[in-house]
């Protein structure tokens, strides 16, 4: 860990489920439930659970040490399940005998991280749903709030802030329903043995496996998944497109905040956004901290994807490569989702400059909507020719479209161009689909 960068690209939560200490811990449960498990089916004695139990604590383990052995092993399970059991033996001989039964070290990994994944989506969860309902706010608030709406970086056509961010809160809806539905998937325990057929419990393997998820409240797969890494590598591509989600929020803000447009900005705060030798810049902070993340987690994402063809019945390196590839993920899409939440709950806006952007081009933006409004009586690709030779003219006098218009008798006689230069008057269906965003939000709010 990084005590100077991890608070700016993490969260304090979600960066302690995936520290050491917590990896040990959730390999340590899987151990400690196994005994459990198995002493309820008669498969060992039930004396030997205290012991057992008693000795899975992370906080009785040399970490070091362990990371050491682990280098010389191949993976820190081997080490932790000699350590484990030689602490067992030390209080009692006989329970020692019983330590990871049936077992190897992939399963007590892979259902530890299952563990640590669990207490990270808790706080993905409850981030995303505050960022949807900040969204919300801001679509419901700002449904009738004019803004310009810009096609490569170019204005277009009006729109509504309302509109934008109900755009940005559909995307956010949908990665909590894709979350929900890659949950059953992967909030299920490891346990296949050292090939994948539970050999060592002869046919009470399936049995354990189904005991050892209720004792970890976890689900019971078909079939152990040593080998075939879908479920992780789901997972870590929905934190990639959470990743992604965001950074679109983040990236359009970040232009918003720019000293000439100056429509909305991140939060004020002590020391935020400031510069180290001019006292008046407020830079976009969050929205930095998420495309940086964004840049990063393409990458990591590809090395999951690069890592699934895993060979025969337990992978050799791709296995390795997740083991720090999807933690960095899952803290990059944290980081990333609390401060897009932060920014969105506490957005200044500024609908006077919104307003006044509207009219930079000194009435281009309505072009479309007088030719529509013309193309009933001359035809679309007539009014369209009509419309661009104003707007031609209008450039080259540097006069408002407006005033060109209304100098032509035929087409200030025809439309009324007061109504056609209101920017909320050609704003199409945006409370509708406004509505649509807030009702889907709404539902899942119940899910």
């Amino acid at each position: 860990m990084d005590r100077l960068l991890d608070p700016l690209f993490g969260v304090g939560a979600v960066d302690a489920a995936f520290a050491d200490h917590a990896r040990l811990q959730g390999m340590l449960d899987f151990e400690a439930a196994l005994a459990k498990a198995e002493a309820r089916l008669g498969l060992i004695p039930q004396r030997a659970v205290a012991v057992i139990a008693a000795a899975c604590d992370a906080r009785r383990y040399d970490l070091d040490a362990l990371g050491r052995e682990a280098a010389a092993a191949g993976n820190p399970a081997i080490p932790m399940v000699k350590a484990l059991t030689a602490r067992v033996r030390g209080a009692d001989p006989e329970a020692a005998r019983y330590v990871h039964w049936g077992a190897t070290s992939q399963d007590a990994m892979d259902t530890g991280l299952v563990l640590q994944l669990r207490v990270a989506v808790e706080y993905l969860r409850g981030d995303l749903g505050r960022l949807a309902d900040g969204l919300a706010g801001l679509a419901e608030t700002h449904r009738r709030t004019p803004l310009a709406g810009r096609t490569w970086l170019q204005q277009a056509l009006p729109t509504t802030l309302g509109r934008k961010a109900a755009g940005w809160l559909d995307a956010v809806t949908r990665q909590r329903a894709r979350l929900n539905e890659i949950l059953p998937r992967l909030m299920v325990v490891q346990f296949g043995g050292a090939a994948g057929t539970l050999a060592a419990l002869g046919d009470r393997g399936m049995d354990v496996a189904e005991a050892l998820a209720a004792e970890l409240y976890l689900g019971a797969p078909a079939l152990p998944w040593h080998a075939e890494r879908d479920r992780v590598v789901e997972f870590g591509c929905w934190c990639g497109m959470t990743v992604g989600t965001v950074a679109k929020i983040a990236r359009d803000i970040s232009l918003m905040m720019q000293t000439e447009i100056g429509e909305a900005f991140e939060p004020a705060g002590h020391g935020r956004g400031g510069s180290s030798t001019m006292p008046h810049k407020r830079n976009p902070v969050a929205a930095a901290i998420v495309l940086a993340a964004a840049h990063r987690a393409p990458g990591l994402v590809a090395t999951l994807v690069g890592a699934m063809p895993q060979e025969h019945e337990r992978g050799l390196g791709g296995w390795h490569a997740e083991w720090t590839a999807l933690p960095d993920l899952v803290r990059l899409a944290a980081g990333a989702l609390n401060a897009t939440a932060d920014t969105v709950t506490g957005l200044e806006v500024r609908p006077d400059r919104m307003r006044a952007n509207l009219d930079v081009t000194d009435g281009l933006l309505m072009a479309e909507a007088v030719m529509m409004a013309l193309a009933d009586r001359l035809g679309r690709l007539a009014a369209h020719e009509r419309v661009e030779a104003a707007c031609k003219q209008a450039v080259a006098d540097g006069r408002p479209l407006r005033d060109v218009l209304g100098a032509d008798a035929d087409i200030a006689g025809t439309v009324d161009l007061d109504a056609l230069f209101d920017p909320l008057g050609y704003v199409g269906s945006v409370d509708r689909m406004i509505d649509a965003a807030l009702s889907r939000h709404h539902e899942s709010r119940r899910i």
